[in-house]
């Protein structure tokens, strides 16, 4: 069922207008992600390339393949997680709207606001636990348990990465309503 716009999807996506901090940080980050979404779109395609080459591979010539399946997973992992800043800044999530329009539109951004606090918590938890991950396999030297073995620090530290950057575009929608932006 579609439905028009909510009012709080209707705003000026900017966090902050002028010079200050947060507007700083959002158009930087703003041309991080714009580059981001990019190249994970070339990433998408590699993916499916290798995946392609991969089935033709075992089904024409027979051929093992030892490092397809790792490469695309890995990939995939990178879209998913260093895309998902872009996807916060776009509110472009699911979320259920069966609130919305019973509330008034200050009750809405407090509950708007009361979110974002909620999944930054967890964000940064996750955040905080993913480059964990990353400096043991790092520092441990650890790989796949695949023929290939590459270093699990690449999957584990894009993970990090892309839970940093969504950690950082929450954190600027939290500070949006202090630095004199309307809230998306």
């Amino acid at each position: 069922m579609m439905h028009g716009p909510i009012a709080d999807q209707t705003e000026s996506p900017s966090a902050a207008t002028g010079n200050t901090p947060a507007a700083v940080l959002g158009r930087a980050l703003s041309v991080c992600n714009t580059i981001i979404v990019v190249l994970s779109a070339v990433a998408l395609i590699a993916a499916c390339i290798i995946l392609s080459y991969s089935v033709l591979g075992r089904a024409l010539f027979h051929s093992p393949n030892y490092w397809q399946d790792e490469a695309a997973v890995f990939l995939l992992v990178g879209v998913t997680f260093l895309t998902s800043a872009y996807v916060q800044g776009q509110r472009g999530h699911i979320g259920i709207e069966a609130f919305v329009g019973l509330l008034s539109p200050m009750v809405n951004r407090v509950r708007l606001w009361l979110v974002d606090v909620a999944s930054f918590l967890f964000c940064a938890f996750f955040t905080w636990k993913s480059w964990t991950l990353a400096h043991e396999a790092w520092v441990d030297g650890q790989v796949s348990n695949s023929m290939w073995s590459p270093p699990l620090a690449i999957p584990y530290g894009l993970m990090a990465g892309g839970m940093t950057l969504l950690c950082l575009q929450i954190l600027l929608q939290l500070a949006a309503p202090f630095a004199g932006a309307a809230r998306r």
